[in-house]
């Protein structure tokens, strides 16, 4: 009768001595694979990263992409691959990062819309723009400017308010199409200036400005590198920066608070991304390269193309991502756009 008690008790006291031996055995194996962890996370990068930007080479946010990727490559001394997904509103080149592994060798190259603008614009993305990502850093503001090119009739903010006023859904502007950064700038100047305008959308930055300086539409809220060229050439007239200060190229181009209207500002900003779930020491490995990537010389560079360097934590890209998506949401639903 005693029998089974004694075995049990002789069979308890075994798996009590097994597992005290195997506890030493388990916090050595977890404390070797931190280890291991830490050595990797730290030895990052140890073979080439891939950039994705989902859009076509030769515009602004390709052209940040491989200016600060060859400094990346320098600091960290691995080469930084540009990889081009353009198409459907960044709906190729977006998702392609958002299911990449979490490992810090695919990042992403990418203007506000894509993470901000599309989630008012379609009815569903094939990505989240907030849970699929990680933010590592801002790395451009480019602040927008409005453009005529006819500036004896528009000689100021004032006058084109007066004369959209004047005559409601009149007066054309151009945009590289339905929630782009053209677009929303215009969708604010209306609702804060109370002025009704015609939207003419166009599929690309370049034709937008290619008809506005032929004459065939009468303004442009441009992203400024897309128009300081022809500034510079003196083809178009900027009325006024959508910004907070101005513009070390445009130095003579007021404000729109300078011009009398005040609350219009808006950035087109660029950031750069990793998948959600990348450690975080390697997204603030990144970061801190980031910050020494935009030195004084690419300061300078990007400047020089109307471009500002903003470098941010990578909390601090999380919080604009947000605040924008709502901002962008409020004025998608102001002017009755309905998701595509």
């Amino acid at each position: 009768m005693l029998l089974q008690p004694v075995r049990n008790i002789a069979h308890s006291k075994i798996r009590h001595a097994v597992h005290a031996m195997a506890r030493p055995a388990l916090a050595c194996a977890l404390v070797a694979g931190f280890a291991a962890t830490a050595q990797a996370q730290d030895a990052y990068p140890e073979r080439a990263v891939k950039v994705i930007v989902a859009l076509p080479a030769g515009g602004s946010a390709d052209m940040i992409a491989r200016v600060v990727g060859q400094k990346l490559a320098t600091e960290l001394k691995q080469p930084f691959v540009v990889d081009n997904r353009a198409g459907a509103s960044g709906q190729i080149g977006t998702p392609a990062v958002a299911r990449s592994a979490p490992d810090g060798y695919t990042l992403m190259v990418s203007p506000a819309s894509f993470l901000t603008t599309n989630k008012s614009i379609f009815k569903s993305l094939p990505y989240d723009p907030e849970a699929d990502f990680a933010p590592i850093s801002k790395l451009v503001n480019q602040p927008m400017v409005l453009v005529v090119k006819d500036r004896q009739k528009f000689p100021s903010v004032a006058a084109l308010v007066a004369a959209a006023k004047a005559a409601p859904g009149k007066l054309t502007f151009a945009s590289s199409g339905d929630g782009s950064p053209q677009h929303l700038a215009a969708l604010m100047f209306e609702t804060r200036t109370q002025a009704k305008m015609l939207h003419v959308p166009y599929k690309g930055g370049a034709p937008a400005v290619n008809d506005t300086l032929a004459g065939n539409v009468d303004m442009l809220f441009a992203v400024l590198p897309e128009a300081l060229p022809h500034i510079q050439a003196g083809k178009l007239h900027a009325l006024a920066l959508m910004a907070p200060r101005r513009a070390a190229m445009l130095p003579n181009t007021p404000t729109m608070a300078e011009g009398g209207f005040a609350d219009l500002n808006l950035s087109a900003w660029v950031g750069l991304f990793a998948p959600a779930k990348t450690p975080q020491p390697v997204i603030d490995k990144l970061n801190r390269a980031v910050r020494l990537a935009l030195d004084s010389e690419i300061k300078t560079k990007l400047g020089e193309n109307g471009m500002e360097v903003a470098p941010s934590t990578p909390e601090q890209l999380r919080q604009t991502v947000a605040q924008d998506i709502r901002l962008h949401a409020e004025l998608v639903k102001a002017a009755g756009i309905q998701p595509q």
